[in-house]
């Protein structure tokens, strides 16, 4: 998880359009990603360590709409858990970080 955030976060201080491919600008115009497709292609792109794929959905939407989405997954991620695993939100959280439950 500490490597997603990490990763976003080259993401969101660098200018990732400029390094876009004629090619790539060309087969977006065709098809529009929203910010929650980004961000899903991005994060799992992320744990599959798959660069490539994290820079094509770093260029679907703006760095500010990728960190919304992929703090949006997050958010939906922990609900999940946490009621499959009939805990609080919080306690999930705090345990998929290494944190102490608190």
């Amino acid at each position: 998880m500490i490597d997603i955030i990490g990763s976003l976060r080259k993401v969101v201080s660098s200018d990732r359009k400029g390094a876009r491919s004629a090619a790539s600008l060309g087969s977006d115009r065709h098809r529009q990603h929203n910010l929650f497709e980004a961000a899903a292609t991005y994060v799992s792109a992320s744990v599959e360590d798959d660069q490539a794929r994290i820079d094509e959905a770093s260029g679907w939407v703006s760095p500010e709409a990728l960190s919304f989405g992929v703090s949006e997954l997050a958010c939906r991620a922990v609900i999940a858990l946490a009621r499959e695993r009939d805990e609080s939100p919080r306690t999930v959280a705090r345990t998929l970080l290494g944190l102490s439950a608190d």
